[in-house]
């Protein structure tokens, strides 16, 4: 019999800003939903949350790291639960959920420089948005996460 997860899978989030202030949101190949999130993912043993930034980042959205720039870090990691559901399908039952360390940064580049079509490409297309209107993007098990982020980076945006 397998053991319920009692645990949190460690990632980073990264809140992506241009020059307009607006936020970075792909819509997820895995997920035909409109479904759109901020990159995020896992951290690698031995790897430091920025540098695992920087990492999802380019590996999501082709952006190369001299073209981000660190603006703000969330002071405290913030936690999700999946659903019971979505366990079993994205980590094989080990988690309950992430505990993410989240940043801000400031994207240098121009709207060329994205590539969503990357090696193991996860998002089917990409815009900017209002931060405001994140929460209503998001699926729903992340909304209270996203409402918190633009709360906490509120200075900046």
């Amino acid at each position: 019999m397998a053991m319920a997860p009692t645990s949190y899978r460690r990632g980073v989030g990264v809140m992506l800003l241009n020059t307009g202030h607006k936020v970075w949101v792909g819509a997820r190949i895995d997920n035909p939903d409109d479904a759109w999130q901020m990159p995020q993912g896992g951290i690698d043993e031995g790897e430091e949350p920025w540098a695992t930034a920087l990492r999802e980042l380019e590996e999501e959205t082709g952006i190369a790291p001299h073209l981000i720039e660190r603006v703000a870090e969330c002071p405290e990691r913030i936690r999700y639960d999946l659903p019971e559901e979505l366990r079993g399908r994205l980590w094989g039952d080990k988690w309950l959920g992430q505990d993410q360390d989240w940043f801000l940064a400031r994207f240098l580049g121009q709207d060329s420089d994205v590539n969503i079509a990357t090696a193991h490409p996860e998002f089917r297309e990409w815009k900017w948005v209002e931060p405001a209107v994140l929460p209503t993007l998001i699926v729903p098990f992340k909304r209270d996460l996203y409402r918190r982020l633009i709360t906490e980076f509120a200075g900046y945006l």
